[in-house]
């Protein structure tokens, strides 16, 4: 299983295309430097770069990273068994990856459940 025990404890992902390095830091609980660390470790891992060479996270970036977080902080595997272990997943049916997306999802509807019923 690649979710992480802690994922729960992190913050609901904003209905947002993008996001600043700034914010999945704060959304992941990972300093920024170690995020451009894991990009140059991980190459699923591929914000999109646009002007002055600044970093813009897709909600994709944001689950995957999560997923490394896991992997790393809550399993104990290293870098390269953490990447080995995406690698793997990516051939096979990702069904950690479809329930902290559908964990997410949830997490939105309630909110705006909550937001329609004011």
């Amino acid at each position: 299983m690649l979710e992480a025990t802690h994922n729960g404890e992190l913050p609901a992902i904003p209905g947002k295309r993008y996001f600043t390095i700034g914010e999945v830091s704060t959304l992941c609980d990972v300093k920024p430097h170690v995020l451009r660390y894991w990009e140059q470790e991980f190459p699923e891992l591929r914000p999109v770069k646009r002007r002055g060479n600044r970093r813009y996270y897709r909600r994709n970036d944001v689950l995957l990273i999560r997923q490394i977080r896991g992997l790393l902080y809550d399993e104990g595997f290293t870098i390269g068994g953490a990447r080995q272990r995406l690698a793997s997943a990516e051939t096979r049916s990702d069904v950690s990856h479809s329930r902290q997306m559908a964990h997410q999802l949830r997490v939105e509807l309630e909110e705006l459940l909550t937001l329609l019923r004011r």
